[in-house]
């Protein structure tokens, strides 16, 4: 369709991470002093640099060897952080961690093996803050996605001063996938895997999760799967 076309001809000549502005949200959510961090899909490692400043060491894992070679080139020597070629499914270097993050990558996963597997890594007392997407399936998300295209435009517009970008932020340039798993699926099953969880449905295609691990929680290997 024109419009559509001319649409997505403005946004790639005026590109913005989505991800990127969630970081500030996301600082907000965790402590200011902590021990420990995971940022799982870690990408060219922005936040996992911004977690640093707080954290005494942080892991960032990716799947994406070539962005992990991007994010090893951008990041001062100095900074308590690593980056590894990783799965979020699998990696346990540094465990239990007070801190896991992960930005747009939970729909590349199996969902309740990896809610599970967070679970079980984060330390007591631990936060564990996801910013992801799912399919549309309901009003209000169609919403929400509507009233973003304008703001797409204006943020992108405002960002680059008018300007055509040369190109894309290195963020921006992992693979992506679409989100298959419908948004009503999602809180069904994070409300199942950690009980407590706070959900919201966010502007840009995002919904947001933030959970802390009580102490004592019990063995998440006990509550089964129902879904990958």
């Amino acid at each position: 369709m024109p419009l559509l076309d001319a649409l997505a001809r403005f946004n790639d000549a005026h590109p913005w991470s989505h991800n990127a502005h969630f970081h500030p949200w996301i600082l907000r959510q965790v402590p200011s002093r902590f021990d420990r961090a995971l940022d799982v899909g870690c990408g060219a490692g922005d936040l996992a640099r911004l977690l640093a400043t707080r954290a005494n060491r942080v892991h960032g894992i990716d799947s994406d060897e070539r962005i992990i070679g991007k994010a090893r080139e951008s990041t001062d020597p100095g900074l308590p952080v690593t980056f590894a070629v990783a799965d979020g499914r699998s990696y346990d270097q540094g465990a239990p961690y007070d801190v896991i993050t992960c930005v747009a990558v939970l729909h590349h996963l199996p969902l309740t093996e990896t809610l599970l597997r967070f679970r079980q890594q984060l330390a007591p007392g631990g936060t564990l803050v996801i910013v992801g997407l799912t399919r549309e399936d309901t009003r209000v998300q169609a919403l929400l996605g509507l009233a973003s295209v304008p703001l797409n435009l204006v943020i992108g517009w405002i960002k680059h001063r008018g300007r055509t970008a040369s190109e894309a932020p290195v963020a921006m340039t992992a693979p992506t996938r679409p989100a298959d798993v419908p948004y009503t699926e999602f809180v069904r099953e994070a409300r199942r895997v950690l009980p407590g969880v706070r959900l919201r449905r966010r502007l840009f295609w995002r919904h947001t999760l933030v959970w802390k691990k009580v102490r004592g929680d019990v063995d998440p290997g006990r509550l089964g799967s129902t879904q990958g």
